[in-house]
């Protein structure tokens, strides 16, 4: 339940995305501006590491990473969870995926994906494009060959628009 004094966000498609820096597993910090022009973004907002939805969600997105790669677009997935639990919760499952330790909540409540005083996120996911807008927002379990073919249809379109 959110407070009565808290905003809730409610991000539109074609507002830009918000900007976040998160320490990732296997390495390093990601930030969005890190695919600024150079490739698709869809950001996979999960509940918990090592759940059976969250597992599902995550494993699907693994086995067609190839096919998500060959349509320039990379997936994020992120949840409150902390380096070391992304990192086990990866090795047990073989991930090939980023995953994004959003520790502090902030990143998921400039999302929406967080809301009032919970303390993990809603799956939520954000289609961002190379220039940084958001192209498609999604609640709930995603079907990854509905999102394939849209960031197919997204990259087309890019083309076409660098092509003018």
């Amino acid at each position: 339940m959110t407070t009565p004094y808290e905003e809730v966000v409610s991000l539109k498609i074609g507002e830009p995305a918000p900007p976040f820096s998160l320490l990732a597993h296997p390495a390093g910090t990601v930030s969005l501006e890190d695919f600024h022009g150079k490739q698709n973004v869809i950001l996979a907002f999960y509940p918990k590491d090592n759940t059976p939805g969250c597992t599902t969600e995550m494993c699907k997105f693994s086995d067609r990473s190839e096919q998500f790669g060959a349509q320039n677009t990379v997936i994020l997935g992120i949840s409150t969870d902390n380096p070391a639990s992304h990192a086990k919760f990866a090795e047990e499952f073989g991930l090939k995926n980023t995953l994004l330790a959003d520790t502090t909540r902030e990143t998921g409540i400039a999302y929406g994906a967080i809301r009032g005083d919970r303390v993990i996120s809603e799956r939520m996911l954000f289609v961002i494009d190379k220039a940084g807008k958001i192209r498609h927002i999604h609640s709930g379990m995603p079907d990854i060959d509905d999102l394939i073919e849209l960031c197919k249809a997204l990259e087309e379109l890019q083309a076409e628009e660098a092509g003018n």
